[in-house]
C-alpha cells in the first residue's frame, strides 16, 4: 500500500466532499496538497477510512461504474468483503403487505447465512437493517450523507445501534449534508455490496427504481416480490414484467 497515494486520496476526498468527479480531476491534473488545509480538514475527521489503494476495500465496489476513492466508517469493516450479501430496498412508505413481507425475506434470508444491505432510509431500508439485526444476522447501512450526519434524524437510535454492531459507510465525509444527488450515487453502492438484489415494494418513478438500473448496469439478478392488483404500488408488478425474477416465495430467493 502506497502510504503517500493514501493520503492523497483522503485529502481530495475531503477537499471535494466525496465527489467523484472532482477527485478524478484533481489526480488527472497532479493537483498538489495543501499541508495546512490538509490537517485543518483533518482535525474535524471522527471515523475510520479505506482508500481504494487499501487491501481491505470491498473487491466488488472495485467492479462498479465511479468507485469511491474514500470510504468512511463505523464498525466492522470485514463486512465489507463478506461473502453472500442480499441488497434489499423499498418504499420509504410500505403498507402493511410491504412491511411484512420485508420483515419476512429478510428473516429467511438471514437465516440462510445472508448478510442484508440498504440505505438506512424510512420505510423498507430500516426495516430490513431491524429484521437483519433481530435475526442475528450482519447488515451494511450506506448512508446518502456524511458519515456523521445522521440521515434521517429519526433514526439516530438505529444508526448508533449500526455503528456499535455491524457496519454503517459513507462516501462522504463528517457532516456533509444530504442531496438529492448524493442518495443516487448512494443506490449504486447499495447494490455494488450485494450479490443480488431484492425490491420489496416500489412506486414507478422511486429511488428504489434506480436502485434496479444501477444493479442491472452491474450485472446482478434483480428480485422483485409481486403486489396485490389495486391494492399495492405498481413498482415490483412492473419489474416482473420486465424481466426481474419474481420472488412470490422466499424459497425463490435460495434457489437461484
Amino acid at each position: 500500500m502506497n502510504n503517500d497515494m493514501r493520503e492523497t486520496l483522503l485529502y481530495f476526498s475531503l477537499k471535494y466532499v466525496g465527489d467523484f468527479r472532482k477527485i478524478y480531476r484533481a489526480l488527472e491534473e497532479k493537483e498538489s496538497v495543501d499541508t495546512a488545509l490538509f490537517e485543518q480538514l483533518k482535525r474535524g475527521m471522527k471515523a475510520s477510512y479505506l482508500t481504494v489503494v487499501d487491501e481491505q476495500y470491498p473487491a466488488r465496489l472495485k467492479e462498479i461504474y465511479d468507485p469511491p476513492f474514500v470510504l468512511y466508517y463505523y464498525g466492522d469493516v470485514s463486512l465489507l468483503s463478506r461473502d453472500r450479501m442480499f441488497s434489499v430496498v423499498g418504499s420509504r412508505h410500505p403498507n402493511a403487505y410491504g412491511a411484512k413481507m420485508a420483515k419476512l425475506y429478510t428473516h429467511v434470508l438471514v437465516e440462510n447465512g445472508y448478510g442484508i444491505v440498504s440505505g438506512m432510509a424510512y420505510g423498507i431500508d430500516s426495516m430490513a437493517h431491524n429484521e437483519a439485526m433481530h435475526s442475528g444476522g450482519v447488515t451494511i447501512a450506506v448512508l446518502g450523507s456524511g458519515i456523521d450526519e445522521v440521515y434521517p434524524a429519526a433514526h439516530r437510535s438505529l444508526y448508533q445501534q449500526l455503528m456499535r454492531t455491524q457496519l454503517v459507510i459513507s462516501e462522504y465525509p463528517g457532516m456533509t449534508k444530504p442531496q438529492k444527488v448524493y442518495f443516487k450515487n448512494r443506490n449504486r453502492l447499495i447494490t455494488g455490496l450485494g450479490d443480488q438484489l431484492l425490491v420489496v415494494q416500489a412506486q414507478l418513478k422511486s429511488g428504489t427504481m434506480v436502485s434496479v438500473g444501477h444493479a442491472l448496469e452491474q450485472g446482478k439478478d434483480v428480485y422483485a416480490i409481486p403486489g396485490r392488483v389495486n391494492e399495492d404500488p405498481p413498482g415490483t408488478n412492473y419489474l416482473i414484467s420486465q424481466g426481474a425474477i419474481c420472488a412470490s416465495s422466499c424459497d425463490i430467493l435460495l434457489d437461484e
